[in-house]
């Protein structure tokens, strides 16, 4: 039912949905045949179906790279994500994780449903894995050690500072951009971006998804596991579960747009390193989830949902990023956009608006500098167009008959 609200509500959503739709279909075709692979594209597209999507747009030999890095390092979260693994199992088995993948024997018993099949065959990956160039090879270990030997390091230790959750994201996101850096080099598509800039790729991503995943993280069973740093949720609560309180809601809310606000001082890094990409591919792969991220926070912010419920973005939404994002002038007009978003929300009272303000014009003044914004749809719609309620009906109708002959086309074949 909510979905058919969302329709209804912006009907211009229904051309990019029917076009994501199809592009899903069409890359879920693209299964290869060996086992080995075919296992690893089935899972990737279970997983993430955006992901799929997007990396099918890469070439062959940098797509099946950076397919085993994401199962790879996914593998290696389910272990970290596990809270039911004692400790003295658990980070044995993160710091040799780099190890493992050279392994086709090798597996573990953990996870739930499609991580679980995931760890149960992880054989398939560790034999994909071995069939690619070693300049990939080493990539992959070099971030897959990192990364486990960081993860062990804060299994034990608890996000107190700023510092600590910035290092923390760097071990679980940072090397992410790093990776996937060294990756978009070894194929000689890119040249190798600053190890500062591919890290606040991952930052920027990690952060959004930490802040939006509060209650799911906290609500975690047998054990809730949380990133949100003390130094800045200690100044609004006596302890971090309090935010989710109704009689917190106020001080929830300034806690949030704390977090949010930190996120933010990654922005213009982001910008910088797309800016720099000259494979149109690689370039699409890149700037589909920064602009989701940016679009997500702008929900998040001043949000109290975000301690009730599930915030993100809208199917329809999503799909239109997934569109219209083809060039950086597409980015600077999407960051421009959920910028103005967020800055629209920004109460003066808050107790991080300077700051948060601040850093929402520094981007804006960078969009604006590349004197891109004219000639583009906005995804920031100020003035909402009404619908004649009969071209709606026309809209579902013609629908309708599209899937039927969809359908029955897929069955005569």
């Amino acid at each position: 039912m909510g979905s058919l609200v969302a329709i209804l509500t912006h009907p211009d959503d229904i051309y990019p949905l029917l076009k994501l739709k199809m592009a899903i279909r069409h890359a879920e075709k693209q299964i290869p045949p060996e086992p080995h692979w075919a296992f690893c594209y089935t899972l990737l597209h279970k997983v993430s179906r955006s992901f799929g999507l997007v990396i099918q747009q890469l070439g062959t030999e940098l797509r099946n790279a950076i397919c085993i890095f994401y199962l790879v390092l996914r593998a290696l979260d389910t272990v970290e994500d596990d809270t039911s693994i004692p400790t003295d199992v658990k980070v044995p088995i993160l710091i040799a994780f780099h190890r493992h993948i050279y392994d086709r024997d090798w597996h573990f018993a953990c996870g739930t449903k499609d991580y679980k099949v995931l760890m149960d065959q992880f054989h398939h990956v560790s034999t994909a894995f071995l069939e690619l160039e070693r300049g990939y090879q080493e990539a992959i270990e070099d971030i897959t050690k990192r990364m486990g030997a960081g993860m062990a390091k804060f299994i034990c230790k608890e996000v107190e500072t700023i510092d600590d959750y910035d290092e923390y994201c760097h071990y679980v996101a940072g090397l992410v951009g790093l990776g996937l850096s060294k990756l978009f080099h070894a194929s000689k598509l890119e040249d190798l971006a600053s190890d500062e800039l591919s890290n606040s790729m991952g930052l920027f991503l990690q952060k959004t998804n930490i802040i939006r995943d509060y209650l799911e993280d906290i609500n975690e069973i047998p054990k809730s596991r949380m990133f949100w740093p003390r130094e800045i949720w200690s100044k609004y609560v006596n302890k971090l579960e309090d935010l989710k309180e109704e009689e917190n809601s106020i001080k929830a809310v300034q806690c949030l747009n704390d977090m949010v606000t930190n996120a933010l001082i990654h922005m213009e890094d982001c910008l910088k390193y797309m800016s720099a990409l000259r494979c149109p591919a690689i370039f699409r792969f890149c700037a589909i989830p920064q602009i989701m991220a940016i679009g997500t926070l702008a929900l998040c912010y001043n949000n109290i949902e975000v301690f009730r419920g599930v915030v993100k973005m809208r199917r329809g939404l999503t799909a239109k990023v997934i569109d219209r994002t083809k060039t950086m002038s597409d980015v600077y007009g999407a960051f421009f956009d959920f910028s103005c978003m967020l800055k629209s929300k920004v109460d003066k009272n808050d107790p991080n608006a300077t700051k948060t303000l601040s850093r929402l014009e520094a981007v804006q003044k960078i969009c604006r500098e590349s004197g891109t914004l004219t000639k583009r749809k906005s995804y920031v719609i100020r003035s909402e167009p009404r619908y004649n309620s009969a071209l709606i009906v026309a809209f579902f109708i013609i629908l309708s008959i599209i899937f039927a002959y969809l359908s029955a086309n897929r069955q005569n074949n």
